[in-house]
């Protein structure tokens, strides 16, 4: 006869924060479908999630979601305004360039003498 003793190893089962899961999925909707709107939230809802499971005193997890969420966040945030600058440059160049070429055309027409009937 063979005695079966079974241990169970008990692990404690710790829930995953609401706020961590919201900065991650709105960090995502930042980078994809949601610039500005999912970016904010996921920069303000991560220190929140931190807060909120360091508070919780280890029944709460889901640290890496958060600070993931607040890093997609700022990566959408430092891309818009990148992004910003890149097409201002440019319609600030194409509107020096159109003025260059209004002044030429003005200059063109102004040279040409009037129509005698």
């Amino acid at each position: 006869m063979t005695d079966e003793i079974s241990t169970q190893i008990e692990t404690p089962s710790s829930a995953t924060s609401n706020m961590a899961v919201i900065s991650l999925v709105a960090g995502v909707l930042g980078l994809t479908f949601f610039p500005l709107l999912g970016s904010i939230v996921a920069v303000i809802t991560g220190p929140m999630a931190k807060k909120e499971i360091i508070e919780s005193g280890g029944e709460l997890s889901g640290e890496g979601m958060a600070t993931a969420g607040m890093v997609l966040g700022w990566v959408a945030i430092v891309l818009m305004v990148f992004g910003l600058c890149i097409g201002a440059f440019v319609a600030l160049s194409l509107c020096g360039l159109l003025g260059i070429f209004t002044q030429d055309f003005v200059r063109t027409i102004s040279q040409i003498p009037p129509l005698a009937f």
